[in-house]
């Protein structure tokens, strides 16, 4: 009998080496013993001669071990194990037969471990660590399952700007910016109770609670009771509930009045928060917003300097965009550079942002495929550009395509009509041209070529009227030229 002893938690890499070493050795399940708990083996594995082969599984297989190795079932490794000898005697399909037990067994922790990873993702909420001498924030949370570090990297490309760490009795995580690091568990007195925040967020979530969509057992079974000791919105839902037959009263007595229009600024008002008196605060408050549209990996904040005269505005966020967290750097961008280098226009002294922060797209296959924003899209998010340009100052405003000029106007304008010198409604002077993907969309080489001459020229007449024009906001409200 082989006694196989591992780490604590998802041990993974030991898992995969005490495997190989078995199957190499021909050790059957039955004749081996596993276990986590630290206890010193009574049978263990000999040292090894020679480095043993990676072992050879499909690849839906090795992702359902990584997963359910996350598991808190103490027979999790007796499981997995028997489950890889199987595929490599002959079972190559096993995973396909989810009326086999062991498969049936396996596919419910697997289920289980993406539950929670999934409620981490959700429930889990930061909280600013007073005693902390620069700006840190805390977290408390606690998995059902083994599941930090695989769902860490989430709040990384969410927080990518903050400092932060997420406790749990299971482990820690640790983000300094530039480094994701893991540690021991922790204790819940460790994180914050809580913040200036909470009172301002609670708030914000009673006025958008909407009464007549009340769903107790829904929202118990989204959001089940254990989490809410850890939401500063969960101290408002029993009342909310309780009130939810009464309130919905009083709203059909009311007289009939128009929606009031979706509007960013009225959450933040809601939430108290401090005015803005730069980029960087800005773009900070961005990049922990949600997203309007799900699957975009963070928001894309505009770039360069503040005190830039030339402010251009795009859709949104392409794919490369999304990933790196940068305006225009995909294959658009790359020729945007270029024409602006010839029209002698400096990369380094313009400001570049899109008119929609995060990335909408469908996927096909493997890729993702960018989605044009709807006009209430763009409405949402009309604010953020509006600050950075009462932030900047700029000398002139160049809308790029469509959904740009949408952005600045309010209206939709035919591009080649209005291409050239604009007057735009709240007080910019600007100028409208194509965005520069559309270019790369022309199938014909020869049009391309002409449309990029055409675009370069616009690049020229925007420098020359950026020479010699003011800064800021020069006319009063006027419609789009």
């Amino acid at each position: 009998m082989r006694r196989v002893v591992l780490n604590e938690g998802a041990d993974l890499e030991g898992f995969r080496t005490a495997a190989r070493r078995l199957v190499a050795e021909g050790v059957p399940p039955e004749e081996t013993v596993w276990s986590s708990d630290g206890a010193l083996p009574l049978f263990g594995l000999a040292p090894a001669a020679e480095p043993v082969s990676p072992l050879r599984l499909p690849r839906a297989a090795a992702e359902h071990i990584e997963t359910v190795v996350r598991h808190r079932d103490s027979e999790r490794f007796a499981l997995l194990y028997q489950f890889v000898w199987r595929v490599l005697h002959g079972e190559r399909r096993l995973l396909e037969v989810p009326s086999d037990p062991l498969v049936h067994r396996l596919e419910r922790m697997a289920r289980s471990v993406r539950r929670d990873i999934h409620k981490m993702h959700a429930f889990l909420r930061f909280r600013r660590d007073e005693e902390a001498t620069d700006e840190r924030f805390v977290a408390w949370f606690e998995p059902e399952h083994f599941i930090l570090e695989a769902a860490a990297p989430f709040f990384v490309e969410r927080f990518r700007a903050l400092r932060w760490a997420i406790l749990t009795p299971l482990g820690s995580a640790h983000w300094d910016g530039v480094a994701l690091t893991f540690g021991p568990a922790a204790d819940r007195s460790q994180a914050p109770g809580k913040d200036a925040w909470e009172d301002s967020w609670r708030g914000y979530y009673e006025s958008v609670f909407n009464p007549a969509r009340i769903n107790a057992r829904a929202m118990r079974a989204e959001m089940p009771k254990k989490y809410w000791r850890n939401l500063p919105e969960a101290t408002a839902i029993p009342h909310l509930v309780r009130t939810a037959r009464s309130r919905v009263t009083e709203m059909l007595e009311q007289e009939a009045t128009m929606p009031a229009k979706r509007k960013p600024e009225a959450a933040l008002d809601a939430m108290r928060a401090p005015a803005i008196t730069s980029l960087k605060q800005l773009n900070k408050l961005l990049m922990a917003s949600d997203p309007l549209v799900p699957g975009a990996t963070q928001a894309v904040p505009g770039e360069g300097p503040e005190d830039a005269e030339i402010v251009f505005v795009g859709e949104q966020p392409g794919d490369q965009e999304d990933r790196q967290g940068r305006p225009f750097v995909g294959p658009a961008g790359q020729l945007f550079d270029r024409a602006l280098a010839e029209a002698g226009l400096n990369r380094e002294e313009v400001y570049v942002t899109n008119a929609v922060k995060h990335f909408k797209f469908e996927m096909r296959g493997k890729r993702r495929i960018h989605q044009k924003p709807t006009a209430g899209e763009v409405k949402h998010y009309r604010w953020w550009l509006e600050k950075e340009l009462e932030l900047i100052k700029p000398k002139l405003v160049v809308a790029l395509g469509g959904t740009a000029v949408l952005a600045m106007t309010g209206k939709s304008i035919p591009i080649i009509r209005a291409r050239g010198f604009a007057r735009f409604p709240d007080g910019y002077d600007g100028y409208i041209t194509v965005h520069p993907s559309y270019l790369l969309r022309l199938p014909d080489e020869a049009a391309k070529a002409a449309a990029y001459r055409q675009f370069v020229s616009d690049l020229e007449a925007i420098r020359t009227i950026a020479a010699d024009h003011p800064r800021g906001r020069v006319r009063a409200p006027a419609a789009a030229e």
